[in-house]
């Protein structure tokens, strides 16, 4: 499905959900593929249970902070990382979510602007 330029119409709106659809699934697996990173590198690293190794990734990935204790300087490292990698997800994960419901208001807006003689 290719986005439409400048000059045509806007895309009809099943086509939209379809878009909107299909980037949403994406997203799902860049948060899948974070959860399941940090949820492997907290259990092997922290020493910790998978249970509280995936509730530990969860909230990092999500920005609510560390549940368990780091105690070793491996486990503190790898969770140092694991938050610095989480903070620029997180952003990137919503960005690519919202980059279809964006540009079509944006694209609204300036075929709008057009028909207005703008």
């Amino acid at each position: 499905m290719k986005l439409e330029n400048l000059k045509q119409k806007v895309t009809p709106f099943p086509h939209f959900l379809v878009r909107v659809a299909r980037y949403g699934f994406f997203s799902l697996i860049l948060i899948l593929f974070s959860v399941i990173i940090g949820t492997i590198g907290y259990h092997y690293f922290g020493q910790i249970s998978w249970l509280d190794s995936f509730h530990m990734a969860c909230m990092i990935l999500t920005g609510m902070g560390p549940v368990v204790e780091m105690t070793t300087p491996t486990s503190k490292i790898y969770s140092s990382f694991y938050a610095l990698y989480s903070g620029i997800a997180f952003l990137s994960i919503t960005a690519v979510f919202f980059a279809p419901i964006i540009h079509r208001l944006l694209h609204i807006l300036h075929v709008e602007n057009e028909d207005n003689g703008g």
